[in-house]
């Protein structure tokens, strides 16, 4: 299961991101601003590209995570105004925690929770949802 976090900022340029070479799509420096933001407290492995955004991985409290980010802008848009942004955390679990339905990912989830705690510190991050 994934939680979802949805907000909006202008803190990100994204007209002067690295292509993504499959998608057309736009995220890449959410995940590069993270990793140096948290730097001395997470290790964030480099960002890569998929399908359907990016997404970077990391341990947190004896688990592995995924966390993957886009922002919705096409061509022709503004890429300094407020965009919408979608910031995903996917915990990782074995096929048989997964049997036994164990370690689910929750609301309360610790590296959901720190991530969320996170942004709303942030005055640059607005209309924050969870999903």
């Amino acid at each position: 299961m994934t939680k979802v976090l949805h907000f909006k900022t202008a803190l990100f340029d994204v007209s002067k991101e690295k292509e993504n070479p499959f998608n057309l799509i736009y995220g890449i420096s959410l995940l590069e601003w993270l990793r140096e933001e948290l730097k001395n407290k997470l290790e964030i492995s480099e960002p890569d590209a998929e399908d359907w955004g990016w997404y970077s991985e990391l341990e947190f409290d004896g688990n592995s995570y995924m966390i993957g980010a886009c922002a919705f802008f096409e061509e022709g848009d503004d890429s300094t105004s407020e965009l919408d942004w979608v910031f995903q955390v996917h915990k990782y679990r074995s096929f048989k925690d997964k049997l036994l339905g164990r370690n689910k990912m929750t609301d309360t989830d610790s590296c959901f929770v720190y991530f969320k705690e996170f942004f709303e510190r942030y005055p640059d991050f607005k209309e924050l949802n969870v999903e």
